[in-house]
């Protein structure tokens, strides 16, 4: 990944209010690779404590088309063509950790293959919670 394309995606990732609301920080960016952690809030869980599903497929979008976006050499747009979420355990952690990998990055229509873990602060221990597949179209 260039220099600038790096800038940009930091630039876009920090001016999300949504991002800043989720308090999210952008772990890890590469062509065709994105890692986002989510703090645990109040407002993100369920009884017990456990994330809610919401929350997850909401990290699973930007996460996926961040990663969509990364994928491309030129500043780009991307929007969500389709989106499955398959939740495989409850999300109880501290920590939702995305890894957001493309499958297929095409001019138009891009696949991308998110899972989610929940992870401690310290990252040490990271528990499968979901898996996804995300098909993004770019618009610009």
């Amino acid at each position: 990944m260039t220099t600038e394309k790096r800038e940009l995606i930091e630039a876009s990732f920090n001016s999300s209010e949504t991002l800043k609301f989720y308090n999210a920080t952008l772990v890890e960016a590469e062509t065709g690779f994105i890692s986002i952690k989510i703090p645990k809030q109040t407002i993100m869980t369920r009884k017990h404590g456990m994330f809610n599903g919401a929350m997850i497929a909401s990290l699973v979008d930007v996460s996926s088309g961040y990663a969509a976006v990364s994928n491309y050499e030129d500043d780009c747009y991307v929007v969500t063509v389709e989106l499955k979420v398959n939740y495989l355990n409850p999300a109880l952690g501290d920590n939702l950790l995305s890894k957001s990998f493309v499958v297929k990055g095409g001019k138009k229509i891009s696949v991308i293959r998110t899972e989610i873990y929940t992870v401690d602060n310290d990252l040490s221990h990271e528990k499968h919670v979901a898996t996804s597949l995300v098909t993004m179209m770019r618009i610009k």
